[in-house]
């Protein structure tokens, strides 16, 4: 049975022209905050950072493949995950076809996950990817960069993410949110997403998603802007399609899974 609003296409046109001006302003804001980003201030990075490449031992400033910027994924791929992270993995599919078109606009891109790279190559041709991938594994990126967390940390509740504090893992059930999702049982949707990737909810969550930009100057690489969680809603190319899709997001939970694994029950 409908439940929606219905009517004219007139009144459809008015409603849609009204809506128009909220999209505007909208469009004006995001540039405004883009401009934003542009003018944080650069921080410069003296620490020497090693990643395993397909093309072998890469420094951070190599990763910039003779560009002036560098845009880095923080996928969430621990080494002791069987597969990443279906979320990211979501991400990952969008951004996929862009990487060439960012490459010819003088801006390097980069996955960069904790696991080994034979893994990561492994996952990477089981989804048919093509972007640049490298391992972390064993150095201080991804902990410097606030996207990976120890066990005490967790338990001390010690983590900043999102630039917040969080609980510590002990404690019930109380909502939605990652941190609280990591307090829930098996059924949480925390549970599943983890083992989808082959791990408990405790060493899933230890590993956290984020985008990190950087430039190139002088010989010299600076850290320019960094976002987490929901800041990445806008780099899901799949929940920008659902926006404008009749029923939006229509969420209950987790629905989404690594693409290869629809209709497997």
């Amino acid at each position: 049975m409908m439940t929606h609003t219905t009517g004219t296409r007139e009144e459809w046109l008015k409603a849609r022209l009204d809506l128009l001006k909220a999209e505007k302003e909208l469009t004006r804001r995001s540039d405004e905050l883009a401009l934003r980003r542009q003018e944080l201030p650069w921080v410069r990075i003296d620490k020497e950072y090693r990643f395993e490449t397909d093309e072998g031992s890469a420094s951070l400033a190599d990763l910039f493949g003779g560009r002036s910027q560098l845009l880095v994924y923080h996928f969430m791929f621990g080494p002791d995950y069987t597969a990443g992270c279906p979320s990211c993995s979501s991400i990952a599919d969008g951004f996929n076809g862009v990487v060439v078109h960012l490459e010819n606009h003088d801006v390097a891109f980069s996955a960069v996950s904790r696991a080994p790279l034979q893994k990561l190559q492994a996952f990477k041709e089981r989804m048919g990817w093509s972007f640049p991938w490298a391992s972390s594994n064993g150095g201080d990126f991804n902990a410097d960069f606030s996207v990976w967390f120890t066990a005490d940390q967790q338990r001390e509740g010690t983590i900043e993410y999102n630039f917040r504090r969080e609980p510590p893992l002990a404690g019930p059930p109380r909502g939605q949110t990652v941190p609280e999702w990591q307090q829930g049982g098996s059924e949480s949707p925390i549970a599943q997403i983890a083992a989808s990737t082959g791990t408990d909810v405790a060493t899933y969550a230890r590993d956290r998603p984020g985008v990190s930009a950087f430039v190139l100057e002088d010989g010299v690489v600076y850290h320019t802007y960094s976002s987490y969680a929901r800041g990445l809603d806008g780099l899901w190319g799949m929940y920008q399609w659902l926006d404008r899709a009749p029923r939006g997001r229509n969420e209950n939970g987790i629905w989404w899974r690594h693409h290869d694994r629809y209709g497997r029950g």
